[in-house]
């Protein structure tokens, strides 16, 4: 299972949070989505079929690009 905790600036409310959680959920093999309004900050776990570009990927399409990334272990 991989982690990654990132900034998404485009946060700006709890349908924001909501939008991200429903959205990146729904890939297959995403195992949890956290979202903090205040801080802005998304924590992504997943497993196999699911990877960091899809994740990345979905966040973009959905208007939520990620900023800079740091990965936790």
């Amino acid at each position: 299972m991989e982690t990654k905790t990132f900034k998404v600036p485009a946060i700006s409310c709890m349908h924001c949070v909501h939008t991200i959680k429903m959205e990146v959920s729904d890939i297959p093999g995403v195992d949890s989505v956290e979202a903090d309004q205040e801080s802005k900050m998304v924590t992504v776990s997943w497993h196999d079929p699911a990877n960091w570009e899809q994740i990345r990927r979905t966040l973009v399409e959905i208007n939520y690009p990620p900023e800079g990334l740091i990965t936790l272990n």
